[in-house]
C-alpha cells in the first residue's frame, strides 16, 4: 500500500468510527463482567443436590455466584466446609463474588456478639475467594425509623472491621427501606449517613423499581461509585411478584442502556420466587433471556 492509499485508508476508517453510535462504541467495550447468579433463587434444588445443581448453573453459562445461608458455628455453606465447598465451585469453573450473611438477625445482640459474628463470615468469605460481605434483610419487626437512624453508625463498624480484613461490605436493599418517615427514606438515611469508603451498595433493582421514587438510572447517578454489585430480577406484570427475566414489566433494555457502572464490580440474576415452573426452569428461561437479550449491556 503507497502512502496516499494508506492515509486515505486511515483517515476513511477514523471517519467511519466516529460515525458509529455512541451506544454500539461503549457496549463493544462492556463486555467485562461475569454472568452471576444469586444462589438463593435454586435453594430448594440446592437443599436437595448440591452438586447437580451447581453443575446446572455452570452448563447454563453462569461464571459467577452468590451465596447465602452461611453456617457460622460450623463454618459451612449448604452443608459443607467452606474449602470444600470451594473446592466444589473451582471443579465446575465457578467463583463466588459475594455472600449474603444474616448480619440483620445481629441488630438486638451486643457488639461483641456482632463482631464476633462478622469475624466468622470474614473467615467464611475469603475461604471461599469472596470479594464482598454482604447485608441482605432485616426482621420485619426492627423495621422502623428508630432502627434507620441507628443503623448508618452499625454498618460503618461493620463497614470498617471488613475493611480491615481486606474485604468490602455492602448493604443490600429490599422494599421497606424506601418508605418514608417525615420527608426521608430508610435508604437516603444509609445513603447520607454511611461512609462511602466503608458501606457500598448493592442495588435489587427489582425493589428499586418496585418502590423507590427515583428512576433507577438516576438514583445509580445521583450516588457514584456506591452501587458496587446489582441484583437483575424482573415483576410480574399483574401481581408485581417474582418473574423470569423476559416475562416481566421492567425494562431492562432502558435501564441497563441508561445507568451508569461507574464502580460496578459484579451483578446477580435472582428469583426470589413464584416461578412459572420451578426454580431450574426459571434460570434456565432467565439466564437464555440474558444472554440474547441483555448480557451486550455489561
Amino acid at each position: 500500500m503507497n502512502r496516499r492509499k494508506f492515509i486515505h485508508s486511515s483517515t476513511t476508517a477514523l471517519i467511519c468510527a466516529s460515525l458509529m453510535p455512541k451506544m454500539n462504541l461503549e457496549l463493544w467495550h462492556k463486555q467485562q463482567y461475569k454472568m452471576g447468579l444469586q444462589l438463593f433463587t435454586i435453594r430448594d434444588a440446592l437443599a436437595k443436590d448440591v452438586l447437580g445443581s451447581l453443575k446446572t448453573v455452570a452448563l447454563l453459562g453462569f461464571q459467577d455466584t452468590e451465596t447465602y445461608g452461611f453456617d457460622a458455628e460450623k463454618g459451612s455453606y449448604y452443608g459443607y466446609k467452606a474449602a470444600n465447598f470451594k473446592a466444589i465451585m473451582d471443579d465446575h469453573e465457578l467463583t463466588t463474588s459475594s455472600g449474603h450473611y444474616d448480619l440483620g438477625l445481629y441488630l438486638n445482640k451486643s457488639t461483641d456478639e456482632m463482631r464476633r459474628y462478622v469475624d466468622q463470615c470474614i473467615e467464611g468469605a475469603k475461604a471461599l475467594n469472596q470479594r464482598y460481605i454482604t447485608w441482605p434483610w432485616m426482621p420485619p419487626e426492627l423495621r422502623t425509623q428508630e432502627t434507620f437512624k441507628a443503623l448508618p453508625d452499625i454498618l460503618n463498624r461493620i463497614g470498617e472491621q471488613v475493611n480491615q480484613a481486606d474485604l468490602g461490605f455492602a448493604y443490600h436493599n429490599h422494599d421497606f427501606e424506601f418508605v418514608d418517615y417525615d420527608g426521608e427514606t430508610g435508604y437516603e438515611m444509609i445513603l447520607k449517613e454511611t461512609d462511602p469508603n466503608l458501606v457500598k451498595l448493592q442495588l435489587d433493582m427489582y425493589w428499586a423499581a418496585h418502590s423507590a421514587q427515583q428512576r433507577i438510572p438516576d438514583l445509580i447517578g445521583s450516588n457514584p461509585k456506591r452501587f458496587v454489585m446489582w441484583h437483575i430480577k424482573d415483576m410480574d406484570k399483574v401481581t408485581r411478584d417474582y418473574s423470569e427475566l423476559g416475562n416481566g414489566s421492567i425494562d431492562y433494555h432502558k435501564i441497563l442502556a441508561e445507568a451508569s457502572q461507574e464502580g460496578l464490580e459484579y451483578y446477580f440474576l435472582e428469583q426470589g420466587g413464584n416461578f412459572a415452573e420451578n426454580s431450574i426452569q426459571s434460570i434456565t428461561d432467565s439466564a437464555h433471556f440474558f444472554k440474547q437479550e441483555l448480557k451486550r449491556y455489561l
